[in-house]
């Protein structure tokens, strides 16, 4: 078991300027890397900030000219803003550093703070993050007045909401009864200690993601805890739910390293 640490930076009025966190980061990396603090998850809100890890194309980004950061981290394009909470978990790993089963704990810890509030969720294969699963597509309403069948989306892998209307932005994919995320993961390991981590929409303006091709999925929406409740939910009541999880999961993990399977003159990774 590995003791966890939680540091509150700021929320509401108090929160905490992108730049300004992502500089505590990298302080808080460094000692952790020299075993001078324990596994450190620090947990804030950010004033509306679009951050773009470094698979983002072009075609992602806000078609207006609305300022993105760029940063280090794995994924792609995101928006950061009240009440939504950000949590940077910075923890050591073994190396070499298995960041798939990361990410999972991470998704496991919001899967169970979710279920907590009364909200289902589950993870999509091939995508990080968690996700509230939307209907079948024959079960789907049908947009603007024409059948699913003809949806541009379901022929085109390049469709564009950002150009064709409110009724395919990604904050309207619930009325759409779409897969929607709740929760989006984007990390980076260096030395092996882990860096950035998730965002829970817990009750912000989710019409923040229609400039952008939120973590360049095209084809699904975002959500947050409030809209599947129906019922405001705030920052404060979902913060000790999330540490609670968080900790249980964290610190009762048994790490290991990443597999690496060896045959004869091929290295694979398992």
């Amino acid at each position: 078991m590995t003791e966890l640490r939680f540091v509150r930076l700021g929320f509401g009025e108090e929160a905490v300027d992108y730049q300004e966190a992502w500089q505590k980061q990298r302080e808080v990396h460094a000692a952790r890397f020299e075993d001078t603090v324990p596994d450190t998850c620090l947990l804030l809100e950010h004033p509306p900030v679009y951050t773009a890890g470094r698979r983002t194309a072009d075609s992602e980004r806000p078609l207006d000219g609305t300022p993105v950061i760029d940063v280090d981290r794995g994924g792609k394009i995101t928006w950061h803003g009240p009440g939504q909470l950000v949590g940077y978990p910075i923890q050591k790993l073994p190396r070499p550093v298995d960041v798939v089963a990361h990410v999972r704990r991470l998704e496991e810890a919001l899967i169970r703070t979710a279920a907590e509030f009364g909200v289902e969720t589950s993870r999509v294969e091939g995508r990080s993050g968690v996700w509230v699963l939307g209907d079948p597509v024959e079960q789907r309403p049908a947009i603007g007045g024409l059948s699913l069948d003809f949806d541009p989306r379901l022929q085109d892998e390049e469709f564009d909401a950002r150009l064709n209307g409110p009724e395919y932005a990604p904050s309207n994919a619930g009325q759409r009864r779409e897969d929607r995320k709740l929760a989006a993961i984007g990390i980076r390991v260096a030395k092996g200690v882990t860096m950035h981590g998730f965002a829970l929409n817990v009750n912000p303006d989710n019409t923040s993601f229609d400039r952008i091709v939120p973590c360049g999925i095209r084809d699904a929406g975002v959500t947050s805890l409030a809209y599947e409740l129906g019922r405001d939910l705030t920052i404060a009541q979902v913060l000790p739910v999330v540490e609670k999880h968080l900790r249980d999961v964290l610190e009762n993990a048994e790490l290991a390293p990443r597999t690496i399977e060896r045959t004869d003159d091929v290295v694979a990774t398992a």
